[in-house]
């Protein structure tokens, strides 16, 4: 007798294999958040602790404490709440909140208002994880920032750059080249793609501008790469850090949120550039 091997298709009695399609995760179009909840996690680039990145209503990122807290040992100040994938700064009257983690890193200044409260328990829990995590090598704090670069000084591309985009300044992640693209991929991945196309923008030299109701800076000029001449949507997609193809996609989640901050001069002082950068030259070989 000649063996019979069933199709891949079937069973080994011959019975047809029913297996269902795969598909990939979407958002919906009428959703708040476009962010995947594979991509909410990530760890403090200061402690090392893990974390919870949320929009807020506002669209600026935060990053909020992995685990659920009773109310009633939390200060109201800290309460913060979920709601369709947004975080709001107040309770929904429920028992339990999330905290800021920017209450809770050991790397931070604590509160004068912590005491012996559930936060400084807290607190000292993240010190000690943060402490095992550096003992053993997972970990490793995060250098300082670059100086401020002065007239006749090395002034290559600034590793955070300051970046205009409809008249807001931004601080950028990484160099401009090597922003990359935070949606999801078919094969569920986040896109390698990176933000510039054939109209980028350019260096400037503009005066730093303090926020409202801060002390006056010196009159000084910092370099900020200026994206104000393009048109606005092409304007609206670098502020959501997606590539020409996922820009124009409105079922592609974003795997990573975008690693745009608002720009302070008085927080981002380190970050400040005097000297436009040295454009590259292409030697010829």
């Amino acid at each position: 007798m000649r063996p019979h091997n069933p199709p891949t298709g079937r069973h080994w009695d011959g019975s047809p294999r029913h297996l269902p399609p795969r598909r990939s995760l979407q958002i919906a179009t009428h959703s708040p958040s476009r962010l995947l909840r594979a991509g909410q996690t990530g760890r403090c680039r200061h402690c090392g602790n893990r974390i919870d990145w949320y929009p807020r209503s506002d669209g600026r990122p935060i990053a909020l404490h992995p685990a659920e807290v009773a109310t009633t040992s939390i200060s109201a100040a800290y309460r913060w709440h979920l709601s369709s994938g947004v975080a709001y700064p107040h309770d929904d009257g429920s028992r339990w909140c999330r905290i800021p983690h920017a209450a809770l890193c050991p790397q931070q200044p604590s509160s004068p208002h912590t005491g012996r409260t559930r936060l400084a328990t807290l607190r000292r829990e993240l010190a000690l994880r943060s402490r095992r995590l550096i003992d053993t090598g997972v970990f490793t704090p995060a250098a300082h920032p670059p100086t401020t670069t002065g007239p006749g000084e090395d002034n290559e591309r600034p590793t955070r750059p300051v970046v205009r985009i409809l008249l807001v300044n931004y601080l950028g992640e990484s160099p401009i080249d090597t922003l990359r693209c935070v949606a999801q991929t078919i094969q569920r991945d986040r896109c390698t793609h990176t933000l510039p196309a054939q109209t980028p923008g350019h260096w400037v030299l503009l005066p730093t501008q303090p926020a409202g109701g801060q002390l006056t800076l010196p009159d000084t000029s910092m370099a900020v790469y200026d994206l104000s001449q393009l048109p606005y949507a092409e304007q609206l997609r670098w502020r959501a850090q997606r590539c020409p193809l996922h820009a124009a996609s409105a079922t592609a989640a974003d795997l990573a949120l975008a690693g745009w901050e608002p720009f302070d001069p008085l927080l981002h002082a380190d970050y400040i550039r005097t000297n436009l950068p040295t454009p590259e030259r292409h030697h010829p070989r």
